[in-house]
């Protein structure tokens, strides 16, 4: 796949209801859109920007040398503001772009490869995305931990904040842990599709759930999911998150 073209979009946002201003906080002496932006640059994309309304967060990512798009304020969501930038840059609608989020500063680059490539094998896919098993039972019981289903082909049937596939119901020992799969948050999209999605109304589902991949599902968008090759390191919503980044770049 080395003469697949794609770019990344990595949309970064001040507010956050739990961690505001986390972009910008310091992990290892360095923010932590900075480091999301080494790791994307790192990647085989052949172009990445930062998008934020903020202005001290274009200004950080400036500084560091990345090419930074201002975008509205409005936008209800990551997919959103990837979308803006896609129209702003003329973007043809078979081109790829990666949304890598603002705050998973240890994203593999080979991950961010892994997901444009797995929407390039599939022609009929509109998004494309990652799953990594759940090894614990902690993980399986947190909300904010997200879980999905696949049929057999590896093409995604549901997500959810809740313990899926339910073990309520199975013939196994109480407290043990069925086979379920964690979400990535890494999504690949044509540039059309994409524009598909985030001109549609929210549904029921992704209402419900607050996810905004069920919006996709509900519009009868096909999600190719791959199993991830590379460990993912903790996300950051939170201080918590952070210390624990912190911890896992220690080693």
């Amino acid at each position: 796949m080395s003469e697949l073209s794609f770019r990344v979009v990595i949309p970064a946002r001040y507010e956050s209801t739990r961690f505001p201003g986390k972009a910008l906080a310091l992990l290892h002496g360095r923010p932590l859109i900075q480091h999301v932006y080494e790791r994307a640059i790192s990647s085989g994309a052949c172009e990445v920007f930062v998008a934020t309304d903020d202005r001290r967060i274009e200004r950080c990512a400036r500084d560091f040398g990345a090419e930074v798009e201002r975008t509205r304020g409005d936008h209800p969501s990551g997919s959103d503001r990837v979308a803006e930038v896609a129209a702003t840059q003329g973007w043809p609608d078979a081109d790829i772009v990666v949304n890598v989020q603002g705050d998973v500063p240890l994203v593999p680059p080979g991950s961010i490869d892994q997901v444009a490539e797995l929407l390039a094998e599939h022609g009929c896919a509109a998004i494309a995305t990652l799953r990594t098993p759940i090894a614990r039972l902690e993980e399986y019981f947190d909300p904010n931990v997200v879980k999905l289903v696949c049929d057999s082909a590896g093409r995604a049937l549901y997500f959810s904040r809740a313990p899926i596939p339910s073990a309520a119901h199975a013939q196994q020992d109480e407290g043990e842990l069925p086979q379920a799969w964690r979400h990535i948050g890494l999504y690949g999209y044509r540039v059309g599709d994409l524009r598909r999605l985030t001109s549609a109304n929210p549904c029921y589902l992704e209402q419900a759930e607050r996810l905004e991949q069920l919006r996709a599902l509900w519009l009868g968008m096909e999600i190719r999911v791959g199993i991830a090759r590379e460990a993912h390191g903790p996300d950051v919503d939170t201080p918590e998150d952070l210390e624990a980044a912190a911890r896992y770049v220690a080693g």
